[in-house]
């Protein structure tokens, strides 16, 4: 920056005026909204699987077929089963589920473009705020079985691996769909955010690569068959601080 230019003064009331300040105070008020909206809705769903997805793929894609045949497997085993609500593999995710004995429920976010509720839901949530929605993703997840996806597929899969890293989540299966789409990131994760030092080993131990319907469901068992389902106090607490 030049020696004659400056930096331009925050004045505070200016740009905060009381009306502001109100209006923003409201949000905090539909933030309540949507959290105890959806906790009244989802209470009994569990035990439930979050599966994750790109909206963009189309229903000729190979992935599209094998999810709907993952969710229904989910579905039969007793899970309720639970995706983003909106077109792609999202989509596939309901139908596959609503196949199955188990409840198919979307969570739907309000976006300008993409979003559109698929015709495929026993219980439809929408949300206005990204955050709301990740959270009940988390909250009500037994395992997350994570699809061929985009940005937000992948945002999703890092906010889990985060929250079980730190301990604000409960250490649950992560399922990735794919070995060709997701075995490069494994390497690199290994190879330089563990090989560095910016994380461990063990961090990533709860990650495995699946290909298979029967082979996930599986896997979910095995891992909750000597602890079972039902939440700890102490994970029922900490839960309550994601």
């Amino acid at each position: 920056m030049s020696a004659d230019k400056k930096i331009p003064k925050f004045n505070g009331p200016e740009l905060f005026d009381e009306t502001h300040n109100e209006s923003e105070s409201w949000y905090a008020f539909e933030i309540m909204s949507e959290f105890v909206g959806a906790t009244e809705k989802l209470k009994k769903i569990t035990p439930a699987v979050s599966m994750f997805g790109s909206a963009r793929v189309s229903e000729d894609n190979p992935y599209y077929k094998l999810t709907v045949d993952i969710s229904e497997a989910l579905s039969n085993a007793g899970f309720s089963v639970i995706s983003g609500g909106g077109p792609g593999l999202m989509e596939a995710v309901n139908k596959g589920a609503s196949l199955g004995k188990g409840p198919s429920i979307g969570f739907n976010i309000n976006l300008p473009h993409e979003q559109k509720p698929n015709e495929y839901q026993d219980i439809s949530i929408n949300f206005k705020y990204f955050f709301m929605r990740k959270v009940m993703f988390i909250k009500y997840a037994s395992a997350y079985v994570v699809l061929p996806g985009g940005f937000g597929t992948l945002d999703e899969l890092m906010e889990v691996i985060t929250l079980i890293q730190t301990g604000k989540s409960r250490k649950i299966p992560i399922i990735l769909v794919g070995k060709e789409f997701w075995s490069g990131l494994l390497v690199w994760l290994k190879d330089k955010i563990v090989k560095e030092g910016m994380a461990q080993e063990k961090d990533l131990d709860l990650i495995q690569i699946l290909e298979q319907p029967k082979e996930i469901v599986d896997a979910i068992f095995n891992h909750y068959e000597s602890i079972g389902f039902t939440l700890t106090p102490a994970e029922r607490k900490a839960q309550l601080y994601l």
